[in-house]
């Protein structure tokens, strides 16, 4: 037997109820008189009082979306919003039109047991799009993409390189196709390490057969220098880092600047342990990367440099309008530059993700979706914006324990209330169409 998925979330579809208003005080009222209304009329199914209030729904002012799958849940929200109360399933905000929206990819650490059960299991688009990478996959891996996905006995463990790579690829691929189904479209993508073979396939650089075999080959060629690396991340100013690895060249590397109070290292095993040590005293926080036994943009990955770059040399970048923002040249590039040498650097040299997010952010870019099965550049975006003096919108799609579709309608809701346009039918189909609420 596999494993179900963890944590509360179910794979019934839950419904948002979405309301505005010109004010904070009107949205109040109207929430008030929604839930007198749907406890006056109990035979009205909660879908149909959904479409008919997505009908009615205004584009802009005060915004406010609850989100459950009883009626007694939403009923609650509605309440909790009338009378100025916050609530777990209740999300506010005030929609500002015009968001300019970024998808982004993060890399390896973010997989959980179970991450995606429950939206291959209920989401047909999901579905589908997992389906489509498992067959790109298959002529270079020897296990089944959806018995790992399920937890199938049978299936290899997520703790191999070789298997968790691609199937967070695919997961975060999958999730971008049901961002896209629900009318939220990127005009950049971003990736952080190996998250930018999916940044390159969503934004139509890559096709999806030239980024699965790059992923498979790749994440293959790790084992190599697989068992004497490691890697930490560190919350610290870059410049005290810095000089804490004075004397380390050639031992440790700085593999990513996640933000300007984050970053990680990189190297063998007896360093990094040192490295730790030194970081305990100086009481900087600090911690390993789960389920990384090798060092990532170091010198030790230029053991593998003439295999990446050989497994590599058949992808064929393609023109595309969605801007590629690199984290290895901190910028945007043309597609045409992703060919077999970037994909060997992308995996050597120093993960740019702070400059390249502070390039996003000048280029007008301010609301980032992170399309991974747990939120780990949020904290790295949002001091970034910070130091920028820019707001910003940082929407999750999935978090530990939540890989649902309640999970997902919730970032859906938290998107709408920050002003990004969702397209609330494909929640409900034809349901509810004619008067609004």
């Amino acid at each position: 037997m596999g494993h179900e998925a963890d944590g509360k979330d179910s794979a019934s579809v839950p419904v948002a109820w979405v309301l505005s208003a010109r004010t904070g005080a009107g949205l109040a009222a109207r929430a008030a008189r929604l839930s007198s209304q749907v406890r006056s009329d109990p035979g009205t199914p909660e879908t149909e009082i959904g479409a008919r209030l997505v009908a009615g729904a205004a584009s802009s002012g005060e915004r406010a979306v609850v989100v459950d799958d009883t009626r007694e849940g939403l009923l609650a929200g509605l309440d909790a919003l009338a009378s100025g109360r916050e609530a777990p399933n209740l999300l506010t905000g005030t929609g500002e039109a015009g968001r300019r929206v970024v998808f982004v990819f993060p890399g390896q650490g973010t997989e959980w047991p179970g991450m995606a059960v429950d939206l291959l299991r209920s989401e047909p688009v999901f579905a589908e799009r997992v389906r489509a990478c498992e067959r790109a996959l298959a002529p270079y891996v020897d296990w089944s993409l959806e018995e790992v996905l399920t937890g199938c006995d049978s299936a290899p463990s997520l703790d191999r390189v070789d298997v968790v790579q691609p199937v967070l690829f695919a997961t975060m691929v999958s999730l971008a196709a049901l961002w896209r189904s629900f009318g939220i479209e990127p005009t950049a993508v971003v990736g952080h390490s190996q998250g930018e073979i999916a940044a390159a396939h969503v934004a139509g650089a890559l096709s999806l057969e030239d980024a699965a075999r790059l992923v498979a080959l790749r994440s293959r060629a790790l084992d190599a220098i697989r068992g004497d690396g490691a890697m930490v991340t560190v919350m610290g100013s870059g410049g005290q880092v810095r000089e804490m690895l004075s004397g380390q060249e050639g031992r440790l590397w700085v593999a990513a600047v996640n933000g300007p109070g984050a970053l990680t290292v990189s190297g063998g095993l007896e360093a990094l342990t040192g490295f730790e040590s030194a970081l305990s005293a100086a009481r900087i926080l600090r911690w390993r990367l789960p389920g990384v036994d090798f060092a990532a943009h170091s010198g030790q990955v230029e053991a593998i440099r003439d295999e990446v770059l050989r497994l590599s040399k058949e992808t064929r970048p393609c023109d595309t309008a969605v801007g590629f923002y690199s984290s290895v040249t901190a910028g945007r590039i043309d597609p045409a530059e992703l060919g077999g040498d970037y994909w060997y650097r992308n995996l050597r040299e120093t993960v740019r993700f702070h400059e390249t997010v502070t390039a996003l952010l000048a280029d007008g870019y301010d609301a980032f979706v992170e399309c991974g099965p747990q939120p780990v550049l949020n904290l790295g975006l949002q001091e970034t914006a910070d130091q920028a003096g820019i707001p910003v919108s940082l929407l999750a799609s999935l978090r530990r324990g939540e890989g649902g579709m309640r999970r997902f309608v919730t970032a859906l809701a938290d998107a709408h209330v920050h002003g990004v346009p969702v397209d609330w039918r494909r929640l409900y189909g034809k349901a509810g169409q004619g008067a609004s609420c």
